[in-house]
C-alpha cells in the first residue's frame, strides 16, 4: 500500500444517498419559492455541507431559508434514509479488505454526524467506523472546497496530507482534497468523468480501488 491512510467521502461513495437527498433538497427548494430542478440541486450542492445551500439561495434570490431549514431538511431525509438507503455497491466488501489487512481509513463528510450516524446504522456499516473514524464538516467550519476538513482528519488520524489518499465523487470534494495536498480517486458512478477534473484517477466501481491504491 502506497499510502498510509484512505480517506473516504461518505454520501455517494459509501451510501448510495445522494439521488435520495438531491431529490428531497430539490423539492423542498421548489416548495419554499426557490425553484430547483433535481439536476440542479445535483450539480450545486453534491458534496456540499448545508451552509453552502443558504448561501447560494441569499446570493441568487436575495432571500434567507427559514431558521428552521435545516431541521426540516434532515427530518425529511433521515425519514426516507431509513426505508430506502442502501449501501454503495461493493463498499461492504472494501470496507472488510481494508480491516482485514490492516489499512487505516477513515471518513470525512460534509454531512453533519447525525446524518453519517443515521445513514451508518441502517446500511450496516457503522460496523467499521467508530467515532474516532468518523469526522464531519461540523468539526471545522468551513466545509468542501476548503481543505479544513480532510486536513483535520489526517491531523486527527497522526498522517501527513502527502501519505493520504481521498475518494471522493463531487468536484467540491475532488477541489478540497487537491488543496489540502493529497491524491484523490474520483468515483464516476454518478459523476460524469469531466466534472472530476484534477483527480490522480479516475474509476467508476468500488471493486476497482483496492487495485489502484496499492
Amino acid at each position: 500500500m502506497r499510502y498510509d491512510l484512505i480517506i473516504f467521502d461518505n454520501d455517494g461513495v459509501l451510501v448510495d444517498s445522494e439521488p435520495i437527498s438531491n431529490t428531497i433538497l430539490a423539492a423542498y427548494l421548489s416548495e419554499l419559492g426557490h425553484p430547483t430542478s433535481y439536476e440542479d440541486s445535483v450539480r450545486t450542492y453534491m458534496g456540499a455541507a448545508l451552509h453552502r445551500v443558504h448561501d447560494v439561495v441569499l446570493e441568487q434570490s436575495g432571500r434567507r431559508l427559514p431558521e428552521d431549514f435545516d431541521e426540516v431538511f434532515h427530518a425529511r431525509v433521515f425519514a426516507a434514509f431509513e426505508k430506502e438507503l442502501e449501501p454503495m455497491a461493493g463498499a461492504p466488501e472494501l470496507l472488510e479488505g481494508l480491516a482485514a489487512d490492516g489499512i487505516a481509513y477513515c471518513l470525512a463528510s460534509s454531512g453533519s454526524h447525525e446524518r453519517i450516524r443515521v445513514g451508518h446504522r441502517k446500511t450496516g456499516l457503522d460496523k467499521w467506523f467508530d467515532e474516532k473514524r468518523v469526522f464531519s464538516s461540523q468539526d471545522v467550519g468551513r466545509g468542501k472546497p476548503a481543505p479544513d476538513l480532510f486536513l483535520y482528519a489526517a491531523e486527527r488520524m497522526g498522517v501527513a496530507p502527502e501519505r493520504c489518499a481521498v475518494v471522493e465523487d463531487s468536484p467540491l470534494g475532488v477541489r478540497a482534497a487537491v488543496a489540502a495536498g493529497m491524491d484523490v480517486y474520483g468515483f464516476t458512478a454518478m459523476t460524469p468523468a469531466e466534472r472530476l477534473q484534477g483527480a490522480t484517477r479516475l474509476f467508476q466501481d468500488l471493486r476497482e480501488l483496492p487495485e489502484l491504491l496499492v
